[in-house]
């Protein structure tokens, strides 16, 4: 029996819906997956779900607010430990690489959707040039406490980094490539941390 929405929590048939849609999405991408197999495997009506997902850019548009969560909350638990912000980038970069590690990684979540929605206007496309531009500002600040200026060109080398990765680990030895992932980030935050005549910031 589905349960209703009460006190602000998502109802059970919602959230099965979105972590059904989820974990299709993600391993076999977006437009390959039907609205039809997400009902059967999420167990609900066609009605249900568009109680809840008025269509399937809905649906998507939560599947990604999801993996923005899982990111925010990665670099959350980072910043809560406390360290030097070198050190929260080093800690960020080791996440990421883990992440890379597993047997579930399919790349980023974010590059596959927009490559499937090309077109800037469509709302999944806002969608992940908004979340890129959140993580551009929260790399922007963590760099911007080892040295002030400049700091988003710092910022954007990290993603370009992180990007990377993301991609080559889906096609090459996964420990291989987060260990060249690692060691840019070092050399970056090296960088970074000295100016140009040679004296640390």
């Amino acid at each position: 029996m589905e349960h209703s929405e009460t006190q602000g929590r998502p109802s059970e048939a919602r959230s099965r819906l979105l972590g059904t849609a989820t974990r299709l999405f993600y391993a076999e991408g977006i437009h390959s997956v039907g609205i039809d197999r997400i009902v059967a495997e999420a167990q609900v009506t066609r009605a249900t779900l568009y109680r809840h997902f008025p269509g399937k850019e809905d649906l998507v548009l939560a599947y990604l607010a999801e993996a923005g969560r899982a990111v925010e909350a990665l670099i959350d638990d980072a910043v809560a430990a406390g360290a030097p912000a070198a050190d929260t980038v080093r800690a960020i970069s080791r996440s990421i690489a883990h992440g890379i590690q597993t047997s579930e990684f399919r790349g980023c979540a974010f590059l596959n959707a927009v490559a499937e929605y090309p077109d800037p206007a469509h709302p999944v496309h806002r969608a992940v040039i908004e979340h890129r531009q959140w993580f551009l500002e929260v790399m922007t600040d963590l760099l911007a406490r080892i040295r002030e200026e400049p700091a988003e060109p710092a910022a954007r080398h990290f993603v370009m980094l992180r990007d990377g990765a993301m991609t080559a680990g889906c096609l090459h030895d996964p420990e291989l490539v987060c260990e060249t992932f690692l060691r840019g980030v070092n050399g970056l935050l090296q960088a970074h941390a000295v100016d140009q005549t040679g004296r640390s910031a």
